[in-house]
């Protein structure tokens, strides 16, 4: 087996089912050996089983259960990790949940706190434990995994939404500290997936959600929503030499022509493909700077 990854070695988060699963099964695809974690022991053995029956005698898939918002948790699992694999020099971080659903005023707060634990607390523990390994093998990728919440606001979903922006703006500081050494920080906006996630928004129905984001979601399941192929594609793109340099930046699977940006090195200096704010310039209004 030979492929992009082929001969590297990778960290995956939340992989036991969905999106997690399918990133885990393209980069076996694609060459690289990896262990895998989420939260339910039983489902992760079952998804490792299915890889493992995938890749034959060529790379290597380990379980390792781990709840990311426990940092012993995280801090066993990465020095797992890399005992078995001492090379391993990706990190794809896709642990994630919507959190509770409704106005703030009427949500639990335990489930509002325990959303940010896992979404964004989750996502820096699993990367401040993995740097220090990256920059002893001389560098590496951390790729993060979005959604809609990090550009759009989400009313119903606060918590989910707050925990991806903020999430994403992490990212774009690490790839800052870390660009000495080596190491490429991205995230993907992998589209509107039909997962688990989805059935949590059509089982909360439109009085916790909000109407419009409940019809979304309802024409979403009817279309079949984004392949989930996609948002892998792209996290196999950004953990391979392909993208060496490219570093930063919040990127569509969907929408943006990820395959071409080596070409346009020199413009990814800018904040192109990142947050920032929007001034009354940049919509043809002639105030406020």
């Amino acid at each position: 087996m030979s492929g992009p990854l082929t001969g590297r070695q990778a960290l995956i988060t939340g992989a036991s089912q969905g999106l997690g699963l399918v990133i885990a099964e393209h980069f076996v695809a694609a060459g690289a050996s990896i262990v895998i974690c989420a939260r339910d022991a039983g489902a992760l053995e079952r998804a490792a089983a299915g890889l493992r029956e995938r890749c034959g005698d060529g790379p290597e898939v380990v379980a390792h259960p781990c709840d990311v918002a426990q940092p012993d948790q995280v801090d066993a699992l990465v020095a797992a990790a890399t005992e078995r694999f001492p090379q391993l020099s990706v990190l794809v971080s896709n642990a994630g949940i919507y959190g509770p659903k409704g106005s703030i005023e009427d949500v639990e707060w335990a489930e509002w706190v325990r959303a940010i634990e896992i979404n964004l607390l989750g996502s820096v523990l699993v990367c401040r434990a993995t740097v220090p390994h990256l920059r002893l093998v001389g560098g590496g990728k951390i790729v993060q995994l979005s959604g809609g919440g990090a550009t759009t606001p989400l009313p119903g979903l606060s918590a989910y939404a707050a925990s991806k922006a903020a999430v994403i703006r992490f990212i774009e500081t690490l790839a800052l500290e870390v660009a000495d050494a080596g190491i490429d920080v991205n995230a993907i906006a992998p589209g509107a997936l039909n997962t688990r996630m989805l059935d949590e928004v059509l089982e909360a129905g439109p009085e916790r959600v909000g109407e419009r984001f409940y019809e979304r979601a309802v024409e979403q399941q009817r279309s079949g929503g984004t392949p989930l192929d996609k948002g892998a594609a792209l996290a196999v793109w950004l953990a391979s030499a392909a993208s060496d340099g490219i570093t930063g930046k919040l990127l569509s699977a969907v929408w943006d022509p990820w395959d071409e940006l080596p070409t346009h090195r020199d413009d990814l200096a800018s904040d192109v493909y990142t947050l920032r704010r929007i001034v009354p310039a940049d919509r043809g209004l002639d105030w406020g700077g």
